[in-house]
């Protein structure tokens, strides 16, 4: 793992650095354009120098715990265990919570981000992450900011309801520090995160709640270390890609999570029916990725995997284990980290944190996908083969995160402009589909439907069951070695809905899947000719997903454009 804000910012932007935890020498193969560090607001940036013996803090039990993890890995797990237990229990150590160490742990924080925020080349936000989790229930924010900062982050143990961080945000906002928070890990949260009742409290999410909710929070991660938030093939059974990197048990627990409630497709159309009822939609959010890998660095490169929990998980063998581990099941369960991509006028912390709040942003699971998805009504089928294509979508449609204009007389349904190219070192595109959801009007249960609208290989559906054939699979496991004769580096689509209804609301989303490659956990069998794990598959498809656009009967909303992002280079061709 990594030891300090310093060591994690040189990674994110290109530079080799070395693990602490085990002298390896990483570098990553594409340096980040921004990368924002979310340390826990909990013993905020305290634990990191418990280890340090002439730190007299490192006298106390977990003090001597880390220290001893130096040579002996189950005292870095009793560590991790005791303070996920102290965030659980909402009983913190006194000694590691004190308003002076706060704030001076946030001025460092705040110190090397501004060193290493270069604009226009690197940017570095300022951000924390909340991380409400009583009884291990995930309710974890981060919260981001746009360039000033507060005096000292929200902790959960000042709060874990959701309501009081945004009475923080809000305070910040009033006094000029631009704010919004994004709830993540929604598939741990036990059935909360995205739930049409208040946390803890009880009740009926109501009007004002709703409203606060949609000021607070623009944006959901879909995809991290510990899981994928997307959907679950108990809420999606005709979903053939709704199994992909499923973590199943509350954090440091042996206790499933509760699926209903805590995946983002259902929260999506629970939030219009919301709408309905309370005029507000508490889940009108964009898509976004992360890391959450608590080894320091953003540790998305599935060729490259080197852990997210440091001595935990920092060799092969401890990754391959099947034992339970610090997270609360088999190590070979944790995902790589995923990725934000931003569509921004400019690579600076206003640009970055004004497109994000827009919603203008996509999250991939780790791969380096460029996707670009408009909405419209009238929309040319040549659209995305177009030199302005970029300008004229804009012109005539909105961009993903946006509601589709109102609805033109002589329209019939909405149309849609999508472009996909692969990461130039990743496997090439299987297929690119859209996912509709919406609620049936007599019982208000969420409805759902995938379709595939681009794809590679000259491949033709089933004409019975409309299923496009697998793409194939390349993956030789023993070499953990793939090959791009399959998929295609670019796919593109002009789609218009077939089944639109203009009385009923509707949400539609993009997801791009790229051809198998291998798994994290196949490279790491591989190279070191340990047992191919039996509880995780060998190969994967990558994917990224884009925010979703929403249609509302009557819908009133226009959105213009950003002069410099309708300027921005046209796609290759």
């Amino acid at each position: 793992m990594l030891k300090t804000w310093e060591q994690a910012y040189r990674f994110g932007r290109g530079e080799e650095v070395t693990l602490n935890s085990n002298g390896d020498k990483i570098k990553r193969r594409t340096p980040y354009d921004f990368v924002a560090i979310t340390d826990h607001a909990e013993y905020y940036g305290v634990l990191k120098d418990l280890p340090n013996p002439e730190n007299p803090l490192s006298k106390t039990p977990i003090g001597q715990m880390l220290l001893k993890a130096r040579t002996d890995p189950q005292a870095a797990t009793d560590a991790v265990t005791e303070l996920i237990s102290s965030m659980g229990k909402g009983e913190p150590i006194k000694e590691y919570v004190t308003p002076e160490l706060r704030v001076q742990y946030w001025d460092k924080f705040i110190a090397a981000a501004n060193k290493f925020n270069d604009p226009g080349k690197f940017t570095a936000l300022i951000a924390f992450e909340w991380t409400s989790n009583w009884q291990s229930v995930n309710m974890h924010r981060n919260v981001f900011f746009k360039d000033k900062a507060p005096l000292a982050p929200f902790s959960s143990f000042d709060s874990v309801l959701p309501e009081d961080l945004w009475t923080y945000l809000e305070t910040q906002r009033t006094a000029g520090v631009e704010t919004f928070a994004i709830p993540h890990n929604g598939n741990l949260s036990d059935g909360w995160m995205y739930s049409r009742y208040k946390y803890l409290k009880g009740g009926k999410i109501d009007a004002a709640y709703a409203k606060r909710q949609n000021l607070n929070e623009p944006l959901t991660e879909i995809h991290q270390t510990k899981g994928n938030s997307e959907t679950h093939p108990w809420l999606s059974p005709e979903d053939e890609f709704a199994t992909f990197e499923i973590f199943p048990n509350l954090i440091n627990t042996a206790t499933p999570s509760a699926v209903k409630y805590g995946f983002i497709r259902q929260g999506l159309v629970d939030g219009m029916t919301l709408e309905t009822e309370l005029g507000y939609n508490p889940y009108k959010m964009g898509i976004v990725a992360g890391a959450d890998c608590h080894s320091g660095y953003q540790n998305n490169e599935e060729f490259d995997f080197q852990g997210s929990h440091g001595k935990t998980d920092d060799s092969p063998q401890k990754r391959l284990n099947p034992a339970p581990a610090a997270v609360g099941t088999a190590n070979t369960l944790v995902s790589s980290a995923g990725t934000t991509a931003v569509w921004a006028t400019e690579n600076t912390r206003a640009g970055i944190f004004d497109a994000m709040k827009d919603r203008e942003t996509y999250g991939t699971s780790g791969t380096l996908i460029r996707l670009r998805v408009f909405g419209g009504w009238d929309y040319p089928k040549d659209l995305v083969t177009d030199k302005e294509f970029v300008k004229k979508a804009y012109a005539d449609g909105v961009p993903m995160g946006q509601d589709l204009r109102k609805m033109p007389a002589d329209a019939k349904a909405p149309t849609f402009a999508i472009w996909a190219q692969k990461d130039p070192d990743s496997g090439n595109l299987d297929r690119v589909q859209i996912i509709k959801g919406w609620a049936n009007h007599a019982t208000g249960f969420p409805m759902e439907k995938i379709y595939d609208v681009a794809w590679s290989d000259d491949r033709k559906p089933d004409p019975k069951t409309g299923k496009l054939p697998p793409v194939g699979n390349t993956v030789d496991t023993k070499k953990a070695t793939y090959t791009n004769d399959i998929g295609d580096t670019q796919l593109s689509a002009v789609w218009t809905d077939p089944d639109f209804d203009p009385k009923v609301k509707a949400v539609y989303y993009v997801r791009v899947l790229e051809i198998p490659t291998p798994r994290w956990s196949t490279y790491d069998s591989a190279r070191n000719s340990l047992p191919l794990p039996t509880n995780v598959p060998s190969s994967i498809q990558e994917r990224a997903y884009s925010s979703p656009i929403w249609y509302a009967p009557e819908q009133k909303v226009s959105f213009s454009a950003p002069e410099h992002l309708i300027a921005n280079t046209p796609p290759e061709k």
